[in-house]
């Protein structure tokens, strides 16, 4: 019988093992050990090439001589890979190319790392998923590591250009803990969300900022502007009463129409009113924005003063004096208009932060905010990029 050569033996008992693993069932392990062979292989491979000359041969071309082997593990997506055969040089001039030198997971377990982050999962839940699904159990300190992958995507962010063509802007801010030499202090993240003029929603940009000043939201909206977002299709911006906001609008964007959030200001309404008319207030108030004409809106409001005003006249000026920038929404189709009134579209995506971030009673610092809140905006757009808002479609 024809002897074997040192490759073949390999193979052949490569192929026994995976046998081996295939009749029990073990599809996963089975798999992992024609990963693990192929590995090897390759490594051989290139360390003749490498090195000019194959293992044992003399070569005028040699630049290197083999060293023995080390083992390493490495962490595919099939799973732990342990005690892998890694060639050595004897001048070191040999690295493969499968890995990097010193790494310990391949660029997609990294990935599934940072989507487990990103998804919610706790840095030390991350740990014990993985030991589960891939062997191994990587460190919250490695897991926050890698989750600083996502620094460079964040400037990217802030620095892309922007198209011109946003029809309505609602703007806000959530507020989150980030830890200070001092102590926990409150931090704010002011959101711009848009909707463009074919229908598609996103979360255009954020600030980590001090608080909702003129100037804080001066310099994100000015970030817009200077990134290409003029305002020539902007036809409303949706806003709370935030006094900083509303002047930073006017100066940045002096030419489009304010909408004022009704339910931010029917809660203005009930801090003037006592407890114990709150219900009826607030419900007459609602006759408002539910009218079905501006004229109807306008009898409402009269009728709702006419009620109120010997007994909370504050209550009756917060409301009268934003009348106008309240009925905005008015001038647009009635299956709009429930969308345009209020803030609640962003609202709705301070809920998904909220859940992302409760589990993590306080951010390390502003870095590791920021890193969670793109992280956050990137995965909404994405969903949202495949199907238009209902409603606000060219046909609609």
């Amino acid at each position: 019988m024809e002897r074997l050569t040192s490759f073949e033996r390999e193979a052949l008992s490569s192929w026994r093992t995976e046998m081996a693993l295939y009749a029990q069932g073990d599809l996963t392990a089975a798999s992992r050990e024609h990963l693990r062979w192929l590995l090897e292989r390759t490594m051989e491979t290139e360390v003749t090439q490498r090195l000019g000359a194959e293992r044992y041969g003399r070569s005028a071309t040699r630049t290197d001589w083999r060293n023995g082997y080390r083992e390493r593990d490495l962490v595919t997506e099939l799973g732990l890979l342990k005690g892998l055969r890694v060639p050595r040089s004897r001048q070191g001039s040999y690295q493969p190319e499968a890995f990097a030198r010193y790494q310990r997971r391949q660029p997609l377990v990294n990935r599934l790392i940072l989507e487990m982050f990103v998804a919610g999962v706790a840095t030390r839940r991350v740990g014990e998923v993985l030991e589960a699904l891939l062997g191994e159990c990587p460190s919250a300190t490695t897991v926050s590591r890698i989750a600083k992958q996502l620094d460079e995507r964040v400037r990217t962010f802030h620095a892309r250009p922007l198209h011109d063509r946003w029809r309505f802007l609602v703007l806000d801010g959530v507020c989150m803990s980030v830890k200070g030499a001092s102590g926990l202090r409150k931090r704010l993240v002011l959101v711009v969300y848009g909707i463009d003029v074919a229908g598609r929603r996103e979360l255009v940009d954020f600030l980590l900022a001090d608080g909702e000043s003129e100037a804080e939201w001066s310099a994100l909206l000015q970030s817009l502007w200077n990134r290409g977002l003029k305002g020539a299709c902007l036809e409303l911006v949706i806003t709370d009463g935030a006094p900083g906001l509303i002047a930073a609008l006017k100066f940045i964007y002096p030419h489009a129409r304010h909408q004022r959030c009704w339910v931010h200001k029917l809660r203005n309404v009930a801090n003037q009113v006592r407890r114990r008319d709150q219900q009826e207030v607030i419900a007459g108030a609602r006759a408002i924005y539910q009218a079905a004409t501006r004229r109807e809106a306008v009898a409402a409001f009269v009728s709702w003063k006419r009620r109120w005003q010997a007994l909370y006249p504050k209550a009756v000026a917060c409301l009268e004096k934003d009348l106008d920038a309240l009925l905005c929404y008015m001038d647009y189709p009635k299956h709009l208009r429930a969308k345009l009134r209020t803030t609640n579209a962003i609202e709705r995506c301070f809920r998904e932060v909220r859940r992302r971030t409760r589990p993590m009673s306080a951010f390390c610092n502003d870095a590791s905010c920021e890193r969670i809140t793109y992280a956050l905006v990137a995965h909404m757009n994405a969903q949202w990029s495949r199907i238009p808002l209902p409603g606000f479609t060219h046909k609609s």
